[in-house]
């Protein structure tokens, strides 16, 4: 149930776009990310700045070359979100979230038991 205190702290307002990340979620999710190379090029987009523009892709389902010119370029944001997902770097985010919610709501942080549906779909026709 929403109260003026949650609705404080997930408000969006303030942000560019509400797709943006608040500074709390970005302390969340950057340490999953990969660090900057100590040689080479530097970065020319920070990746906070990534991860807005692949949730503003997913979030609205457009097209990467649809990106608003405020956000890095869509050949950019693509080559990271292509890398990450081929590393696995979502997942382990998600897997991250679900155990720290789980132990937010007095769970453990693994579950001790599923459940696997093996009843098998029947088509008709």
């Amino acid at each position: 149930m929403w109260t003026p205190t949650t609705r404080r702290q997930h408000s969006r307002e303030g942000l560019r776009y509400e797709t943006d990340l608040t500074t709390r979620e970005w302390r969340v999710i950057e340490p999953y990310l990969p660090a900057a190379c100590q040689y080479g090029r530097p970065r020319e987009w920070a990746l906070r700045e990534i991860v807005n523009a692949i949730f503003y892709v997913l979030r609205g389902g457009i097209g990467w070359r649809l990106l608003p010119s405020d956000l890095p370029p869509w050949q950019t944001v693509y080559r990271w979100f292509a890398a990450w997902r081929d590393q696995g770097v979502f997942e382990k985010i998600n897997h991250a979230l679900v155990m720290v919610d789980r132990e937010r709501v007095g769970r453990a942080a693994s579950p001790s038991a599923a459940i696997i549906d093996s009843h098998p779909s029947t088509s008709s026709g």
